[in-house]
Order: structure tokens, then sequence, then C-alpha cells
């Protein structure tokens, strides 16, 4: 199994293991299939429309209030969005780490994490 989603959150598969860096500059050494992938993707899809909409309306000049209002919607589609993945990653990714001792992942979660709630 050596498929990837490369995204701070993310279950992982431990079939074929090997190093590499995330964007983010944070080190993995395992592979990732996300368990959740779809209802991922489609909470994504649904904040890419949500943000669609907002670009539209200061296009064609809505109130402010109704921007804002729109713009509440996206938040809380990522926010959301974040919430599974970061509920996988530590239902999956995280117990494997600590029965394997792996300090690294757990640092990498809260470096995670403190960037995540920002």
């Amino acid at each position: 199994m050596d498929e990837h989603i490369h995204n701070p959150g993310h279950i992982c598969a431990h079939d074929n293991e090997h190093e590499y860096m995330h964007e983010h500059g944070i080190p993995h050494s395992h592979s990732h299939v996300h368990e959740n992938q779809k209802a991922v993707i489609n909470r994504l899809a649904r904040a890419i429309g949500h943000l669609n909409k907002v670009k539209k309306m200061v296009e064609e000049g809505y109130d402010c209030s109704d921007v804002l209002i729109q713009l509440a919607a996206v938040r809380s589609a990522i926010d959301n969005t974040g919430k599974v993945i970061l509920n996988d990653h530590i239902r999956h990714c995280m117990v494997d780490a600590v029965a394997a001792g792996d300090q690294s992942a757990i640092d990498g979660l809260c470096q995670a994490v403190e960037k995540f709630m920002k």
C-alpha cells in the first residue's frame, strides 16, 4: 500500500514504510491512506463552494454583513474538515506512534494542532 494524501492529518497504513517531508516541514516515516477521504473531499468541496460564493458576492458588491456571514460558512466548513482529519489521525496514526514509542510523530501532531488552532 503506497498511497499518499499529503495533508496535516491522515490515516496511516504501514504496509510500505519510507520517510518523506510534508510541505509544512514535519517529516513522516509512513504512508497515508485517509479513512474518511470521501467525507473530507466532500467537506472541502463545500468550503470551496462557499468561498467561490464569497468571491462572487464581493465582485457583485453585496452588503458587507452578507459577505461576513458567508465567510463564517467557509471558516466553519474548513474547521469541521480539520476536526475529521485530526480525529482520524489521533485514533489511528497516533495510536500506532505511541505503541512504537515514536516521539517525533507525537511532536509533529502537537505542531500541527498548534498551527491549526491559530
